[in-house]
């Protein structure tokens, strides 16, 4: 009994030595890490970067999702390099404007065939948030098989739904409405 008593505290002294040890370790692995911060991740060459938007020279880079161009403070892009597909209310078919508007729209994806995009899906204020995003999901896949249908790799086509929350026009008209229903093609790399 006796050796167990003085068994008993020495291991529990040397456990919180290891735990202290352990600890202290932690520590400095967390400071260090703050010290060096986060390395950047390098950029891909000929990939633009989000100091890269805007015009240059005759070509126009990305300008950046709808989100990103909310999150900088500026409007929603209307018509990119890419023209954006209008849709009727509460439809996601294609009409003829839409797939002639896709038809051009291929010609660049092919010429460009590194390009990869995201089409995102818009639709007015009119209906529930949920059925919006919905309603947003389903335009930017009918779009999204169109160019596939029309030779484009799915594989370079990625496909959002904003609903809607980020709309080109705030104003309470059919013009604003109409432009708000739209499929936007933001390219993600050149």
């Amino acid at each position: 009994m006796v050796a167990n008593a003085w068994r008993e505290p020495r291991y529990a002294w040397h456990g919180m030595w290891v735990g202290a040890r352990v600890a202290v370790a932690l520590a400095a692995v967390m400071l260090a890490a703050m010290a060096t911060g986060c390395a950047k991740r390098a950029q891909s060459p000929g990939v633009p970067t989000t100091d890269d938007w805007g015009a240059i020279g005759e070509k126009k880079v990305p300008s950046g999702s709808s989100l990103d161009r909310a999150r900088r403070g500026l409007a929603p892009e209307e018509d990119g390099v890419l023209a954006d597909v209008h849709f009727d209310y509460d439809s996601y078919d294609l009409g003829s404007d839409a797939r002639a508007t896709l038809a051009r729209n291929t010609e660049w994806l092919k010429a460009n065939g590194r390009a990869s995009l995201e089409i995102e899906g818009h639709t007015d204020e009119r209906g529930t948030i949920e059925y919006n995003l919905a309603l947003g999901a389903r335009r930017a896949k009918a779009v999204k098989d169109y160019l596939a249908v029309l030779g484009v790799e799915a594989g370079r086509m990625a496909t959002i739904s904003y609903g809607e929350e980020l709309p080109v026009c705030r104003e309470t008209s059919d013009d604003c409405w109409r432009r708000n229903r739209r499929a936007h093609f933001v390219i993600l790399s050149p």
